[in-house]
C-alpha cells in the first residue's frame, strides 16, 4: 500500500505534467461594427411597449396569460396613434 506522501507526490506530478503553457493562437481582431439607428416607428413602439407592459404583467414580474401578445398588439396601436 502506498503512503499518503507517495499519493500526494504522484498527484502533484500529474498536475505539473499538464501545466506546460501551450502557445496561444492570436486571432485577428474583428473590425468594430457600428450600431444601426432605430427607425422612428421602432423608437415609438419601444416607448409604447414600455408604458403598456406593466398592465399585462403579474406582481412578480412574469407575464399574465396571453399578456405579452396583448401588450404587443396594444403597443402597436399606441405607436400608430403617436404619429
Amino acid at each position: 500500500m502506498a503512503s499518503i506522501d507517495d499519493v500526494i507526490r504522484l498527484l502533484e506530478a500529474a498536475r505539473d505534467h499538464g501545466a506546460a503553457p501551450s502557445p496561444k493562437k492570436s486571432r485577428p481582431s474583428k473590425p468594430a461594427t457600428t450600431k444601426r439607428k432605430p427607425s422612428a416607428y421602432s423608437a415609438k413602439y419601444a416607448k409604447a411597449f414600455k408604458s403598456v407592459a406593466p398592465k399585462h404583467k403579474k406582481k412578480n414580474g412574469s407575464w399574465k396569460k396571453d399578456g405579452y401578445k396583448r401588450a404587443v398588439k396594444q403597443a402597436h396601436a399606441k405607436a400608430k396613434r403617436m404619429r
